[in-house]
């Protein structure tokens, strides 16, 4: 069962979408924005945010597709995939930055906002983390848009996460990010796309493991 509940949020254009919110337990270390994979706000993606509210963040995780799909969850199948795939990208990015930036604007005023994303998510967070104002640091997982936008220079400390194995970001690419954005710590690991999650069967959790604890060591070093 959730930790936590979703609540409705109005955004910068005057949309109200949904947001799942769950907050910290314990001492409150900061406010973290998680964006989600092409799949919506999975019971994976709720697992993820309980987990770092457990790690005193309050958390915050908007459902982006709510403008024209509210609601929409996903599983793994092809065609399943295809659909999440069309509403992730069938939108400017600069509408999912706004988002994301109507909830950093929502936690900023109660300590440091961090922000993470998977997969749809990742690219998002790189472009939030170049973007938008109030951002303590990101971190960013396999997002494919990243190393086509490595000329954007992020306002805030952050890292990236991408698999070697990932069919989908070639690693020519990672590498171009890594030439042209040296002052940003990016991880590649033994793992294909999606290792973060535990519901398909590409999950490799000692690579999951590790990236977590990248991103919790980075934002603990910018709470204050």
């Amino acid at each position: 069962m959730s930790a936590g509940k979703t609540i409705s949020m109005k955004m910068s254009d005057g949309q109200s979408i949904g947001v799942y919110h769950v907050e910290s337990t314990g001492a409150r270390r900061g406010g973290l924005v998680l964006i989600q994979e092409i799949f919506g706000i999975t019971d994976h993606i709720k697992a993820v945010c309980d987990a770092y509210a457990a790690d005193g963040y309050d958390v915050l995780a908007p459902s982006l597709f709510d403008r024209t799909a509210p609601g929409f969850v996903c599983g793994y199948t092809p065609d399943e995939i295809q659909k999440g795939a069309a509403l992730a990208y069938g939108a400017p990015l600069e509408i999912r930055v706004a988002d994301a930036q109507s909830c950093i604007d929502a936690l900023k005023s109660k300590g440091p906002v961090f922000i993470t994303g998977y997969c749809f998510g990742g690219s998002v967070v790189w472009a939030a983390a170049c973007r938008c104002t109030g951002l303590a640091a990101a971190s960013s997982y396999y997002g494919k848009l990243v190393p086509e936008m490595a000329h954007e220079v992020p306002k805030c400390p952050t890292i990236c996460h991408f698999g070697a194995q990932d069919a989908g970001i070639p690693l020519d690419g990672v590498e171009k990010l890594k030439a042209k954005r040296p002052e940003v710590a990016v991880y590649v690991y033994e793992a294909g796309h999606g290792f973060n999650s535990d519901r398909p069967t590409h999950h490799d959790a000692a690579a999951a493991k590790l990236a977590r604890q990248r991103t919790l060591d980075l934002f603990r070093k910018y709470e204050k």
